[in-house]
This record gives C-alpha cells, sequence and structure tokens, in this order.
C-alpha cells in the first residue's frame, strides 16, 4: 500500500482493512511514515515522529489479528495512525510545547486523553508543533519554525494546534488531538478545511497536558470526517480521578443517531457576530448559504443575538495571560525547563533562565497576567473580566432557551499569509473573536468545512455551538452538514507534492 492511498482512508476503513487483511497495521503506520517523510519538510506539521511507539502498537493489532480475534473484540480504532499536539504527555516523547524552555523535557507519563486513545487501539505516530505553550493563533510562535498551511503553503495554518490541524489535512495522520483555550482547535481546523471539536468544558480529562489556562482548556479531536471525530470523542471522554475538573457522566456512543438528520432541529444563525466589522465578505456569505443549506434539510432557522459575546475578546485576554502567569510560573530553571549555566546567583538565576527559555508571545502574555493579577489591580481587571464571562454564559442560557444549535462562522476571515499579522497582535487576538465566547462559557463546538472561499479559494469553517454536553446534537447538525455538501478535503498544496509521497 502507498502511503498515498492511505492517506484517502478514514478510520474505520483503515480499521477494516487490518481485520479484512488487506493489509497490517505495521504497514499503516509504514505508509503514514512515507508520507511525513514526503511531505512535512513543506509543511513542518511535526516536532518528532514516534516509530518505535508505532510499531510497537501496530505489532500488537497485528497479532490480535493473527490469534483470531473477531472484529468485535479489536479495539475501535485499531491500527489507525494519530498524532498528539505537542503540549500532551507521551511517555518516552520529549513534551516541548514548541519552546526551548521545555526543548529537553522527558514525558515519564501519559496525559489521560493520549492514553485513552492508545487503549482505543490507535497507533502514535508522532508530536505536533503549536504556538509557544499554545499562545496563539498561528502557529507562527513555535521555538521550532511555523507550520505551513497544506492548501497554501504561504499561509498559516492557524493556531494554537496548527500542527494538529495541517497533519490531518495533509493525509499525513488520520485523526490527531489539539488543546483548545479560545479557539485553538476550530480556528486551525478552519482554516485547514478539516472537522474539529471543543467538548465541553469537563467532557475530556486535561490531566497530563500542560496547561495555560486552567479554566478554558480542552482537549479535542481533529479529523477528516465527522464520523471519525465521534469516534475520537467516544475515546477520550470521560470522568478521570486525576482531574478534579472532568465531570461524571454516562458514556455516550456518538455515533449512534450520527446520520438521522436535522428535520425539526432548531438552528439559529448570530445575527450580531455575523454583523461584526472585519468579517470577510466570503465567510459571511459561506455560512448565510449554509443556513440555507440547514433549512433545505428541514431544520427550523431562525436569528438570535449574543450582545455580550462582542466582550468575549477582552475578557479573554486577562483571564487567560492570568491563569497562564500562574500556570507558567513552575518553568523556572530550578522545577522545569531551561536553565542557564552561568548564574550568579538564584535571582539571576530565575531571572535570566526564563527570559532566554521563553518567546516573545510568551513573555508578553506572562507580563500581561501578572499585571492583571498585581496587588490594587485585581478587581479592576480580573474581576471584571470574571463578570463579563458571567453575563456571557447567561447570554448563552438564554439563546439555548430556544435554540438547539447556534451558528457562526469559526473565523472571520480565511488563511492569511505568514507574516502578515505578525507585528500586531491584536489584530492575531481578533482570529478568535467567534470560538472565544464559547470557552469563557465552556460550551461545546465544532467546526466543519463549508467550501471554499470565493476569493481566496481557501478553506472556510462553519461554527455549530451546542450547550453544555450537547455534542451529540452539534455532531448530528455536523454530519448532515457534511452530508449536504460534500467537501473534497484534499488540500491543493498537497496535490502538488503527493507525487513525492
Amino acid at each position: 500500500m502507498s502511503a498515498l492511498d492511505l492517506s484517502s482512508l478514514t478510520a474505520p476503513e483503515i480499521r477494516s482493512g487490518i481485520v479484512s487483511g488487506d493489509f497490517s497495521a505495521r504497514e499503516a503506520a509504514h505508509a503514514a511514515f512515507e508520507r511525513i517523510e514526503a511531505l512535512d519538510f513543506e509543511v513542518h506539521a511535526f516536532n518528532q515522529v514516534t516509530p518505535e511507539l508505532a510499531y510497537a502498537a501496530a505489532d500488537r493489532t497485528d497479532e490480535m489479528v493473527r490469534s483470531g480475534a473477531s472484529p468485535d473484540e479489536l479495539p475501535p480504532l485499531a491500527g489507525v495512525p494519530v498524532a498528539f499536539k505537542d503540549n500532551m504527555n507521551l511517555r518516552g516523547t520529549n513534551t516541548t510545547c514548541s519552546s526551548r524552555i521545555l526543548e529537553n523535557h522527558r514525558s515519564v507519563y501519559d496525559c489521560t486523553a493520549v492514553s485513552r486513545m492508545l487503549h482505543a487501539g490507535a497507533v502514535p505516530i508522532g508530536k505536533l508543533n503549536m504556538d509557544e505553550f499554545a499562545f496563539g493563533s498561528s502557529t507562527e510562535n513555535s521555538a521550532f519554525g511555523p507550520t505551513r498551511n497544506p492548501w497554501d503553503l504561504e499561509r498559516v495554518p492557524g493556531g494554537s494546534s496548527g500542527g494538529s490541524a495541517a497533519a490531518v489535512s495533509a493525509g499525513m495522520a488520520s485523526i490527531t488531538l489539539g488543546s483548545d483555550t479560545g479557539g485553538s482547535i476550530r480556528q486551525p481546523g478552519s482554516l485547514c478545511g478539516v472537522v474539529a471539536m471543543k467538548p465541553t468544558y469537563g467532557r475530556v480529562s486535561r490531566y497530563g497536558c500542560v496547561a495555560f489556562a486552567s479554566s478554558l482548556d480542552q482537549i479535542g479531536p481533529f479529523s477528516k470526517s465527522v464520523e471519525e471525530c465521534a469516534l475520537s470523542l467516544n475515546a477520550i471522554c470521560g470522568k478521570d480521578p486525576m482531574d478534579a475538573t472532568s465531570v461524571t457522566r454516562p458514556s455516550e456512543d456518538f455515533t449512534v443517531g450520527l446520520d438521522d438528520g436535522v428535520a425539526g432541529m432548531r438552528i439559529a444563525v448570530v445575527r450580531d457576530m455575523l454583523d461584526m466589522e472585519g468579517v470577510a465578505p466570503e465567510v459571511k456569505a459561506a455560512t448565510l448559504a449554509a443556513a440555507d443549506t440547514f433549512a433545505s434539510l428541514g431544520a427550523q432557522i431562525g436569528e438570535v443575538n449574543l450582545p455580550s459575546a462582542q466582550h468575549g475578546l477582552s475578557a479573554y485576554y486577562i483571564i487567560g495571560p492570568a491563569e497562564a502567569s500562574s500556570n507558567l510560573a513552575r518553568f523556572d530553571g530550578i522545577r522545569y525547563g531551561h536553565r542557564v549555566a552561568d548564574a550568579t546567583d538564584v535571582l539571576d538565576l530565575y531571572m535570566r533562565s526564563r527570559a532566554e527559555g521563553f518567546g516573545p508571545e510568551s513573555i508578553r502574555r506572562i507580563m500581561l497576567g501578572t499585571y492583571a493579577l498585581s496587588a490594587g489591580y485585581y478587581d479592576a481587571y480580573y474581576g471584571q473580566a470574571q463578570k463579563a464571562r458571567t453575563i456571557i454564559i447567561q447570554d448563552f442560557e438564554s439563546a439555548f432557551a430556544d435554540y438547539d444549535v447556534l451558528l457562526t462562522p469559526t473565523s472571520p476571515t480565511t488563511a492569511f499569509k505568514i507574516g502578515e499579522k505578525s507585528a500586531d497582535p491584536l489584530a492575531m487576538y481578533l482570529s478568535d473573536i467567534y470560538t472565544i465566547p464559547v470557552n469563557l462559557a465552556g460550551n461545546c463546538g465544532v467546526s466543519v468545512p463549508a467550501g471554499l472561499g470565493s476569493e481566496s479559494g481557501m478553506p472556510v469553517g462553519l461554527q455549530l455551538i451546542g450547550t453544555h454536553f450537547a455534542e451529540a446534537t452539534v455532531l448530528k447538525a455536523a454530519r448532515a452538514f457534511e452530508a449536504a455538501t460534500a467537501f473534497d478535503a484534499t488540500p491543493t498544496a498537497v496535490k502538488a507534492l503527493s507525487g513525492r509521497a
């Protein structure tokens, strides 16, 4: 089997091929590595590949097949190549957060979401590039260099989980995991034309994922189809005794009822967010066209306003950096991270180790957060931001009283050029204006491809937002839209390179 053949298969098709003996799990892993070798020198989605771990996992699956295990006895993701954002611990690998300060940090345990994917039979092929400590919207802030968008190598893949999105888009991994603090799963998913989901806060354990903002972070999957997204959620959701913020709920099979359609479902376009300044006309047009598609499928379409959502960006950039400044205090050259060799005293060691280890965006956010939490300013900034967060939550609760799903663009624009917004942090922050309110409210949201922009020719993402623990509902809506629109997820730049794969 060639790598190109593997890249066209879904996770269930890979599992089925292994079960039927068309190819082995080891061959599937080898095909993934061949494709990475052929494409990643241009895309740079991976920080490291893990062939020893992958082939060991693949061989376990092949041994089960050889020993006569029935299809039902094989785990649901048996032999499926997966990769993880480099802020998730995977035993035996470096977990760098794409930062010099953790460049040599060796993981001695598995992140819970990672271990659950492996328990489901997935084959770990590597760790993925990201904005340093998940600070960014473009994956340009990696200490190891930017990731490029597989649709246009001169453009960003989005961030901070840009490596996770690009790896799936380029067919180098079937499924990847990322983390979403203000949109870092959905926004790169939108810009790379793949399905990307942030579950409800607490659905997925955060244990073993290096914390950015503990009240906002959530782990979720990237995939080329909604079905693969649902299968991934089946694997990673559930209570974890190692994470007190994970919730206790009955297990769900998110693939059940996935094809039931949206007839009678109440879907609302968030009108005031759609009319915000800075939304590209092609993005707005694609969103309204999507609403028409849902109407043609039998959904009841309406409009709502979320008047407080416009304050989400301001609240986020107080709460997020405040929590980040606290979480990153441990990386001081003594407990964790890079340490200068010639410090003159302890204070010199702290200051120079952190100054050398952290990149500019990390330092900017640490300073913002430290200032917001400092004596005399806590109530003026952090306290006010938390009050705004409460009002945003109330706005969502009011909207979900009348509707099942809310509809917005995922990103106000399609993928922008590398370097285009690097000198203007505020312009970069606006990339997440549609996704941040969902994190502040703790709701679930999925980005599903809505076609290519009429002007840019780049993917446009549609965000479907559900209330708390409504993942099954938003996935059902996403699946109906996917089936009705038949988006070709093969990126143009990769088509040109695929002769090498």
